[in-house]
C-alpha cells in the first residue's frame, strides 16, 4: 500500500509540473530580454520571459542608472522608446538627433539617462504587461532537451518546462547557449588570433603606475579626461613593505604578469553599481559585513598615502565617480580602489546558481567593508570620511534586498563562437560586419582583469579605457547572434554574442544589448513564420522590418571627432 501511495505521489508530481508553451521563449529578463519579448509580442507571437531572478531589466534597473550609450543617434527602436519613457517620468525630453556634448573634459558618451532604478524597473514591467508578455520569475535553468540541433524544451530547477519554436538567450552569462551545446569561450584571445592590438594580457600605458599626477578640475578630471578615480601609483604590495617573503596584502592576486598580447583566462572585474542617497529620511545605514576587518584594506591606506604625497586634496571621488540622480540619489561607479573586486568574478560564468550567490555576497561584503572603512577609519582623510558619512542606501530602492542592488554587474562572461566573430577590426571601422542588426558606438572600455604584482608594485592588468580611433558607430552582424546551424538552429544569443574579448569591451553597453535583442525578436518571429532555421532568416525581409520599427542599423551621419571612453 505504501509503495502504491508513493508511486501515486510521484506520478502526480509529473502530471502537475508546469509546462509553459509559447512561440518564442526569451531566457533572461534583462533589458534586452524585455526588448526581444516585447518585439515578438508586438509581431503577434505568444511570448514568455523565463527569468532566473525576481526582477526585469538586468543592470538597467539594477543600479546602472547613469547609462553609457556612445552616440544616441545610433540607438533606435524599443531602446529609444524605453529611455524616452523613462526620462519622461522626471519631465526630461531626450535629444536623439544629436551627439552628446562633453562636460568637464570627460567623454561625451552618456549619463543623460540618469533615473532612479525603481522607475526604470517599472517601465520594463509596463512594457511587458502592455505587450501581453508572460513573465516567469525564479526560472533557474537545469537542463536542455534537443532533437538534433533543435531545442525542444528546457527544464528549470523547480521542474517547470518551457517549450517554444524559437528561443532567445538574453542572459549576461549565456546560460541557455552553454546548456544547448553551442561553442563559446572564456579566454581573452591572444592578439595573434584575430590580428588585434588590445586583446590578451594587456598593460595600457596610461594605467601603468607612476607619480606626479596633475590636480583635477572641478569635474574631478584632468585635462586629458582621466578622472581622479583612476590613479595608479607604484604601491608596495607586500605585508611588510619591500619583503616579498611576508606575502601579498589582501586584494592583491598572485600570478605572473605574463607577456602582453598573449592569450589568458579571466573576465572583467564585476561590481555592484550602488544607488545611494543623501536624504536622511530615506536612508538605510550601510553596515559592514560581520567579518569586517580593516586590515583587508591596507592597500587602500597605501593608496591614500600616495595620493597625499602627490598633493591631492582627496574627497569621495577618488574612490568612486558618482553621478547625480533625481531625489537626492547618486549612481556610484567604481575606481582604482572602488567597487570592483578583480579576480573574484572569474569563476562566475561557469558557476552554479548557489556558487554565484556566494560570489555575489563576496563582492557585496567587500564593498560594504570598503564604504565602512572610508567612513570610519582614521587613516582616511577627514574630508573623505565626512563625504562618505553623508550617504546611505535608499529605502525606496531594491526594497526586497535591503536597499542593495539585486543585480551584480556582469561586465563579461561567456562569449559565443559562431560563423562571425566581431573583433576590434569591426569596432575600429577597419572591417564592416555583413547584415547588421544594430550599431555599437562606445569606446574600448575594459575593466581590469587582475590586480597583481609587476616589477615589485601593484598593477591593474587588462584595463583599457580608450576610443576607437575616431571610427563612427559600427554594425553588429546578424551572424554574430546566431550559433553555427549544426550546433543549434532555433536559438539566438544577444548578450553572450560572438565577439572577441576586446570587441566585447565596446559592444557590451545596455542600449546596444537592447537594440540587438529587439532585432533577435524580429528574426525569431520570421523564423517561426517561415518555418526556417534562424540562420536562414531572409535578411532582406528582416532589414525592412527593422527599419519599419525604427531600428538604426546603418550609420548615415558625417564623421565625428575622436572620443575616449571611461
Amino acid at each position: 500500500m505504501k509503495s502504491f501511495l508513493l508511486a501515486l505521489a510521484l506520478s502526480s508530481s509529473f502530471v502537475t509540473a508546469a509546462v509553459v508553451e509559447a512561440d518564442v521563449c526569451v531566457y533572461g529578463g534583462t533589458s534586452g530580454g524585455v526588448a526581444a519579448a516585447v518585439q515578438a509580442a508586438r509581431m503577434g507571437k505568444s511570448v514568455v520571459i523565463a527569468e532566473p531572478g525576481r526582477h526585469l531589466g538586468g543592470m538597467t534597473s539594477g543600479g546602472l542608472s547613469a547609462v553609457d550609450i556612445g552616440d544616441p543617434r545610433s540607438v533606435g527602436g524599443i531602446a529609444r522608446e524605453y529611455f524616452t519613457k523613462l526620462a519622461a517620468t522626471v519631465g526630461v525630453t531626450l535629444a536623439w538627433d544629436r551627439p552628446f556634448e562633453s562636460k568637464g573634459g570627460g567623454p561625451a558618451t552618456g549619463g543623460a539617462y540618469a533615473i532612479e532604478p525603481h522607475k526604470a524597473e517599472q517601465v520594463f514591467n509596463d512594457l511587458t504587461r502592455e505587450a501581453g508578455v508572460k513573465v516567469h520569475f525564479g526560472a533557474r535553468l537545469a537542463s536542455v532537451k534537443k532533437n538534433g540541433s533543435h531545442i525542444t524544451e528546457f527544464v528549470c530547477e523547480d521542474g517547470t518546462v518551457f517549450r517554444a519554436k524559437v528561443f532567445i538567450d538574453t542572459t549576461y552569462e549565456g546560460d541557455l547557449m552553454a546548456k544547448s551545446g553551442v561553442a563559446y569561450t572564456l579566454m581573452r584571445e591572444g592578439n595573434a588570433k584575430y590580428g588585434e592590438t588590445y586583446n590578451g594580457i594587456h598593460y595600457a600605458e596610461k594605467f601603468l603606475p607612476h607619480t606626479s599626477y596633475a590636480q583635477p578640475g572641478e569635474s574631478g578630471r584632468l585635462k586629458g579626461g582621466q578622472g581622479v578615480w583612476d590613479r595608479d601609483f607604484p604601491l608596495d604590495p607586500y605585508v611588510v613593505k619591500g619583503d616579498p617573503q611576508s606575502g601579498l596584502l589582501p586584494l592583491i592576486q598572485p600570478g605572473e604578469p605574463g607577456a602582453p598580447g598573449e592569450p589568458a583566462p579571466g573576465v572583467q572585474a564585476y561590481c555592484y553599481r550602488l544607488c545611494l542617497t543623501t536624504n536622511p529620511a530615506n536612508m538605510i545605514p550601510i553596515t559592514p559585513p560581520s567579518d569586517y576587518d580593516p586590515k583587508r584594506y591596507e592597500i587602500v591606506v597605501r593608496f591614500i598615502e600616495a595620493c597625499i604625497a602627490n598633493g591631492d586634496d582627496m574627497d569621495l571621488r577618488w574612490f568612486s565617480k558618482h553621478d547625480a540622480l533625481p531625489n537626492d540619489k547618486w549612481d556610484f561607479n567604481t575606481a582604482t580602489f572602488g567597487g570592483n573586486l578583480p579576480g573574484a568574478s572569474h569563476a562566475w560564468p561557469e558557476a552554479s546558481y548557489a556558487q554565484r550567490g556566494k560570489i555575489g555576497k563576496e563582492h557585496e561584503n567587500y564593498h560594504r567593508g570598503l564604504l565602512h572603512f572610508l567612513a570610519t577609519d582614521l587613516r582616511v582623510p577627514e574630508k573623505v570620511r565626512k563625504d562618505m558619512q553623508r550617504f546611505g542606501l535608499p529605502k525606496d530602492e531594491f526594497i526586497d534586498n535591503g536597499g542593495w542592488p539585486h543585480q551584480i554587474y556582469v561586465r563579461e562572461a561567456r562569449r559565443m563562437i559562431s560563423e562571425l566573430v566581431m573583433t576590434e577590426h569591426h569596432t575600429f571601422g577597419r572591417l564592416v560586419a555583413p547584415k547588421p542588426v544594430s550599431l555599437g558606438s562606445y569606446g574600448t572600455d575594459t575593466h581590469e582583469i587582475r590586480r597583481i604584482v609587476k616589477e615589485g608594485v601593484v598593477v591593474r592588468e587588462g584595463k583599457t579605457a580608450g576610443g576607437r580611433d575616431g571610427a563612427p558607430p559600427y554594425g553588429i552582424g546578424y551572424a554574430a547572434i546566431v550559433p553555427r546551424q549544426g550546433e543549434c538552429d532555433n536559438l539566438l544569443v544577444t548578450f553572450a554574442l560572438s565577439a572577441s574579448h576586446t570587441a566585447y569591451s565596446s559592444i557590451r553597453m545596455e542600449p546596444v544589448f537592447m537594440c540587438t535583442s529587439q532585432s533577435a525578436g524580429t528574426a525569431a518571429c520570421m523564423a517561426v513564420n517561415d518555418k526556417t532555421p534562424v540562420q536562414q532568416v531572409d535578411y532582406a525581409k528582416l532589414k525592412i522590418r527593422l527599419e519599419q520599427d525604427g531600428q538604426v542599423i546603418e550609420w548615415k551621419h558625417p564623421a565625428t571627432k575622436k572620443r575616449t571612453a571611461h
